[in-house]
């Protein structure tokens, strides 16, 4: 079992940046591959950004692909989304994910565990 606690997320203007992160608990984060989605009401939630256990592979959207970067901290249990040149598009509520084998990984449906999800609210 892992339980994933993802920070506040805020209210910033366009063009400002973010940083999310999500603690995850028990002592085989490596074992973990984790992911970002992010969700607007009435639509599905989509994919973000995913990272590998290592943290050596790392894949995007191309939504925020060149603004956007996960990273990971195992020693600290921790996963990061930067969230750079934020547009009002990037609004939605964001979650992390975590499974040990997501395939595909951009597919919500294979990822075992999920934080509460976290607001994230870029103003024009």
């Amino acid at each position: 079992q892992v339980q994933l606690v993802e920070s506040r997320g805020g209210l910033v203007q366009a063009g400002g940046s973010l940083r999310l992160s999500c603690a995850a608990s028990g002592n085989t984060f490596s074992r973990y591959h984790m992911a970002w989605f992010r969700q607007v009401p009435g639509k599905e939630r989509e994919f973000v950004a995913f990272i590998n256990g290592s943290g050596g592979n790392a894949q995007y959207a191309d939504s925020v692909k060149g603004r956007f970067t996960i990273s990971r901290d195992n020693a600290k249990n921790t996963v990061y989304l930067q969230m750079n040149s934020l547009k009002p598009e990037d609004t939605a509520v964001y979650y992390c994910a975590a499974d040990r084998f997501p395939v595909p990984i951009t597919t919500q449906d294979v990822y075992d565990y999920w934080g509460q999800g976290t607001q994230v609210t870029v103003s024009s």
